[in-house]
């Protein structure tokens, strides 16, 4: 090891689910020594030599775990929720907690994601060393904003499949796949990535066309308009415009 190099961390990781499993196999490949335990196994002697204790488990579980894990002063304990802070940790000298703002499938594909990804991370530096070693980009959010910052990711992530399903839906009712729009939902991805979403808006509202929204609106089903009028509004509200039904 060159002079000055800092070893890697000695890591255990209490939660053998999607979340562990990926932090596991990714940490692993990038030289880190790190044990899987499964959530029920008892934790009381899990931050016993290790440098990070790592709890991957869901958030109401997060604050059990961590009480039933005996504090060792030198041992950093952290979490990977997003919408916890640190006060869930409380009773360990040195905590933190390291976010992915991806989706973690499976191990393997959660580890490739890992790589690269952006973090939401607080707390003790190590956790930045964890986003280092994974190539990836931190951004610390305080416990006060971590709930925001928390539906922020689900709105980017779990909003965008579920009206996908709705597209899915409606399309079906026209006889096309939704395979059909695939490449014009990421194009729009692009699109905000590049321009952000104001000037990434098209569309009718972006052009206010009401009349082709309202030809949308006629041609739908009831238990579709209430999602399609909320986020019509939405992109209204993107593009400083109003709608003249409203």
């Amino acid at each position: 090891m060159p002079s000055g190099e800092l070893s890697a961390p000695l890591v255990r990781i209490i939660g053998a689910g999607r979340a562990g499993t990926s932090f596991h196999t990714a940490l692993s490949t990038r030289g880190w020594t790190v044990d899987l335990m499964g959530r029920d196994t008892h934790p009381e002697e899990a931050a016993v030599g290790v440098d990070l204790l790592l709890i991957c488990v869901p958030d109401g579980a997060v604050a059990q775990v961590s009480a039933a894990v005996r504090p060792v002063a030198a041992t950093v304990v952290a979490h990977c929720a997003g919408s916890l802070g640190l006060d869930v940790l409380s009773g360990h000298a040195r905590v933190g907690s390291v976010h992915p703002l991806v989706a973690l499938p499976s191990a393997s594909v959660g580890a490739r994601r890992l790589v690269g990804a952006w973090f939401g991370v607080a707390g003790d530096p190590l956790v930045r060393r964890v986003v280092s070693a994974l190539d990836g980009r931190a951004v610390e959010v305080p416990d006060e904003h971590r709930a925001r910052y928390h539906a922020a990711a689900v709105v980017a992530s779990n909003h965008v499949v579920a009206l996908l399903g709705q597209a899915e839906r409606i399309a079906a009712g026209a006889g096309v796949p939704l395979a059909a729009y695939l490449d014009l939902a990421r194009g729009s991805v692009d699109n905000v990535a590049e321009l952000g979403p104001a000037a990434a808006l098209t569309g009718p509202v972006a052009r206010g066309d009401w009349a082709t929204v309202r030809r949308h609106l006629d041609a739908l089903p009831a238990e579709e308009r209430p999602a399609y009028e909320a986020l019509a509004d939405e992109a209204a509200r993107l593009a400083g415009r109003r709608r003249p039904d409203r």
